[in-house]
């Protein structure tokens, strides 16, 4: 799977922008424009016919001018300040009309556009978001989405009925005195000179602004979850500090910004005044020759005026096509990742984003959270008749963002969970015990070998079957922002209701939650931060179990609670286990006691494989772990293996993985 690397402003500011072609990035747009095509086509129509309107009011200036002025006829002037007054009008109703028809369809493209987005986070793989700041992703879907927003129903439209307003206004002018008509076309060439430097410049500068935003967009996030740790360290000043330099990194960009429009806008503004004023000068020594009418005059200058707006807005609309194309490749960035297949790998074809839940459980997400699959799973190959279970066959695992000649995670991982069985994973801390739980639903794709559940290679089966099968319990849980049974229910199929949620909270011992002020609708705020760690863990708990999953992987899923909760917990976890083939990474001794057999994962190997007291007797460095002793003795690690002449005693021990 091809890596996409995580832009920040930083890196971005010494990245050349050569061979980026603003067409060429905003096209990628067509796909969710076209639907809308025909009212966005119909609205620049009527702001080419609203513009053309205006450009009628001098012709109309020259008729009042040469005829009834001229003439002392007051009846013919109030009649050509009435046609005056029905082309404004005209001009005004034609511009809201314009804007009425881009208002709703420009909406609608946006709103598709964030939930493709959304669809394809939910899709890509763990390590996608492993690598991206989360500012950087919600930037591309708030503020990219509303700049590409902006430049549809704005810059998309005028660059058109600017362009034949233009044209059209100089024709006219050709027409009326083709001298002054030159003098005004004299600025022309060095204009577009002008907005060929200030699109080279501008572009690099917006990226550098967008990226700058994310980066301060994930400070802000991760201040806000983080706002417990800032209090409790006393580290709000820091924070400010670091808050307060990407603030004015942002701020000295975005004043790079206004001087390169600064620039093209004195240099638009002044070119064609310039013209403007050598043709009045030209003009007025006509009229005064007899060479041209005072009505022709005022109707060459009326319409030079008219043009200034369509001639000035050039920068301004330059400005906002530069950053909505910085936008569209900054949202390209992301769909352009290849997504989690839908099927296995016989099977990669990149699917449309269908809204898979890689986070939680493993399980679709209730309605309420995420979005359904778009598309039934295709078929898989069915577990065989005489299962047997789980099993890693000669595992290898790396990132997919490590060098190919680094050491694996994991190497030559050889181990058999049989139906029914428990087997606990034990190890110290960086060995790998959480990636390991990880590759069973597909979080992550090993690099080499495979697995089967009840003999069927986990790669051949849709994604969403596999997390039908298997259900996961994190050590560190997340809760959403929904109530607490919908938190738990997503571990379910639809059709689980309310006596399988109050079974799930009893297994995981979480019958706290009715004592909660709505009970089971009670709301557990953002990250479920409102609750305990001990809480916040059995409600994971309880959605991994609701399910009654076939195969169960919990990463010590008991780390936070105390050891009488514990015991409550394991008791029942004993009669869930019962019935499910089942991985738990264990840290402590009381939770290895539930496992029928152990493995020991050293350095990325499974080094021995056994009961509990098996591995007391025959592993040192098991017996190291479970005893909690500082660290091992000499004689401890050079020493044959042993039985025990004293009992070893069973205290606690480290807690969690590096990765």
């Amino acid at each position: 799977m091809p890596t996409t690397p995580a832009p920040t402003g930083e890196a971005e500011e010494t990245e050349p922008a050569k061979g980026r072609s603003v067409v060429r990035s905003l096209l990628r747009l067509w796909p969710y424009v076209r639907p809308v095509r025909a009212r966005l086509l119909t609205a620049a129509v009527v702001a080419v016919a609203a513009s053309c309107t205006g450009l009628v009011i001098p012709l109309v200036l020259k008729w009042i001018v040469d005829g009834p002025v001229a003439d002392r006829d007051t009846g013919g002037v109030w009649l050509g300040a009435l046609y005056l007054l029905l082309l404004g009008l005209a001009e005004a109703v034609l511009f809201g009309l314009r804007r009425w028809l881009v208002a709703r369809p420009l909406a609608g493209v946006e709103a598709s556009m964030r939930a493709d987005l959304y669809r394809h986070l939910q899709r890509l793989p763990v390590a996608f978001h492993d690598r991206w700041p989360s500012g950087q992703l919600l930037s591309r879907g708030t503020t990219d989405l509303m700049l590409l927003r902006m430049f549809l129903a704005f810059p998309l439209t005028f660059l058109l009925v600017n362009s034949v307003t233009i044209l059209v206004g100089f024709v006219i002018m050709l027409a009326q005195e083709w001298t002054l008509g030159l003098v005004l076309l004299a600025p022309a060439v060095p204009v577009m000179v002008v907005c060929w430097l200030f699109e080279e410049r501008y572009s690099k500068v917006a990226r550098q602004a967008q990226d700058q935003v994310g980066d301060l967009t994930t400070l802000v996030e991760e201040s806000v979850l983080g706002i417990r740790i800032i209090k409790g360290f006393g580290r709000h000043r820091s924070q400010a500090l670091a808050f307060r330099d990407l603030s004015r990194t942002l701020r000295g960009t975005e004043l790079a910004k206004a001087r390169l429009l600064a620039w093209i806008f004195a240099a638009i503004t002044i070119l064609p005044e310039l013209a403007v004023g050598a043709a009045l000068v030209l003009g007025t020594v006509q009229v005064a020759d007899g060479e041209l009418s005072t009505g022709t005059l005022v109707a060459f200058l009326s319409t030079a005026l008219a043009l200034r707006w369509p001639i000035e807005s050039i920068g301004f609309l330059l400005a906002m096509s530069q950053e909505a194309a910085t936008a569209t490749e900054r949202y390209f960035e992301v769909m352009d990742a290849e997504p989690e297949s839908s099927g296995g790998r016989a099977d990669e074809v990149v699917a449309r984003p269908g809204g898979v839940n890689t986070a939680g459980v493993g399980r679709s997400p209730s309605p309420s959270l995420s979005p359904s699959p778009s598309s039934a799973p295709s078929p898989s190959p069915s577990p065989k008749s005489g299962s047997s279970g789980l099993r890693f066959h000669a595992v290898r695992f790396r990132y997919p963002d490590a060098p190919v000649s680094s050491t694996p995670v994991l190497d030559r991982i050889d181990l058999h969970i049989r139906p029914g069985e428990t087997m606990a994973l034990v190890g110290g801390t960086g060995t790998g015990k959480t990636t390991l739980t990880a590759l069973v639903p597909r979080l992550h794709e090993v690099t080499a070998g495979r697995i089967t559940l009840d003999g069927v290679d986990i790669t051949e089966m849709p994604r969403e079957s596999l997390r039908e099968l298997v259900a996961v319990a994190f050590e560190d849980p997340t809760l959403f922002s929904a109530s607490v049974g919908e938190n738990v229910l997503m571990g379910a199929e639809d059709h689980a209701g309310e006596a399988e949620l109050n079974r799930a909270l009893a297994v995981a011992q979480a019958d706290f939650v009715h004592a909660l002020p709505q009970g089971t609708d009670t709301q557990v705020g953002e990250q479920g931060l409102s609750l305990s760690g001990g809480q916040r863990q059995r409600l994971a708990l309880a959605r991994a179990v609701v399910g009654r999953p076939r195969f169960l992987v919990l990463d010590d899923p008991l780390s936070a609670l105390d050891v009488h909760t514990e015991a409550l917990v394991e008791a029942a976890l004993r009669r869930v286990l019962a019935d499910t083939t089942a991985l738990v990474v264990a840290h402590r001794p009381s939770t290895v006691m539930l496992a029928d057999r152990v493995a020991l994962l050293s350095e990325g190997r499974i080094a021995a494989v056994g009961t509990h007291h098996e591995l007391l007797r025959t592993s040192t460095e098991y017996a190291w772990l479970m005893s909690g002793t500082a660290e091992p003795t000499d004689t401890m690690e050079k020493a044959e293996p042993t039985e025990p002449t004293e009992p070893i005693q069973l205290t606690g021990t480290s807690k969690g993985d590096t990765r």
